[in-house]
């Protein structure tokens, strides 16, 4: 059936009034990790911001997965109407890994890419005491040592590079184990020798620590004798960015709001002084570019994935 012009006009005059009005209730921003780390910060500076922006309550919740990564709650998010009403604040192996993991929420990728706004500064660390103060070194000792590593997920990018680089340096880690949150307990524990997390979460203890290689584009101004993966093994070079993702099909004109509120928060001062003190590169790349980094990403962890 056909509508009238004039009954036409009258839904596609109350679809675009009900997108004018977003938002109109509370809005969450899950992060799938733990209260603490550079991008449940930043998610709460953009929050913050998109709250006084628009004048709704704007919430960051957080839904870590343990041993399963950030997968559980981007599942949430997937399952969420497309509404701009539940945001997701993802690691780049949310869209890049989840769509290979057979978990069918995320099969394929159920999500539309707001922007990334982060690279994460990942450390591979060893304590104080480690005989060992480089990967080189580290190599030779894992030879005759058996060498635990910790980490946040055995499928999730970070982890998989470390392994990787281990076997280009021709060493394997004789054990791992994961992690909820990955920071100066879990070594101090004396459970891992080696682990990998973010500059944030280890900062308290940074100076307690050998830390052996970065995982970032370039070397970090706060570490700036410590060498890059890359650097070490250039066939490793993959970005480890967060971004914000929603369910498919959320309007363009909720995307764009939620984008606004982006870049506003990133001119912050406040935000701009927590960045300058702990080194976290922080920018703003739109759908368009995100998307074509998930595509060169997904080429790259093609190689490095678990068999």
């Amino acid at each position: 059936m056909q509508l009238k012009p004039i009954a036409a006009a009258v839904i596609l005059g109350a679809a675009t009034g009900a997108l004018a009005d977003y938002p109109e209730k509370p809005v969450q921003f899950i992060v799938p990790w733990p209260p603490g780390g550079a991008e449940d910060i930043l998610t709460r500076f953009i929050a913050d911001e998109f709250q006084e922006m628009y004048g709704v309550p704007a919430a960051v919740v957080n839904k870590p997965g343990g041993g399963g990564g950030p997968f559980p709650g981007a599942i949430e998010v997937s399952t969420a109407a497309p509404d701009g009403y539940t945001i997701g604040s993802f690691v780049i192996d949310v869209p890049v890994v989840g769509p290979d993991l057979g978990i069918p929420e995320l099969q394929p990728n159920p999500f539309d890419a707001v922007g990334t706004f982060m690279t994460y500064p990942f450390l591979i660390v060893a304590a104080e005491d480690a005989p060992y103060d480089t990967m080189q070194e580290l190599a030779a000792h894992a030879q005759q040592n058996e060498v635990v590593l910790g980490h946040f997920g055995s499928a999730l990018i970070p982890t998989r590079v470390t392994v990787e680089l281990a076997d280009t340096m021709g060493f394997e880690f004789g054990a791992d184990a994961a992690f909820d949150n990955v920071d100066c307990n879990v070594l101090a524990s004396g459970d891992v020798e080696v682990m990998n997390s973010i500059v944030s979460l280890v900062l308290p203890c940074l100076d307690e620590l050998k830390v052996l290689a970065t995982l970032t584009e370039e070397r970090l101004p706060i570490l700036p004798d410590v060498p890059t993966v890359k650097e070490l093994a250039p066939e490793l070079d993959i970005v480890l960015w967060n971004g914000l993702f929603v369910p498919k099909d959320t309007p363009d004109e909720v995307v764009t709001k939620i984008e606004a509120a982006v870049q506003s928060a990133l001119e912050k001062q406040e935000l701009i002084d927590y960045v300058a003190e702990n080194g976290t590169p922080v920018y703003w790349r739109d759908r368009s570019a995100t998307d074509a980094r998930i595509t060169k990403d997904s080429k790259t962890y093609a190689d490095i994935a678990i068999e």
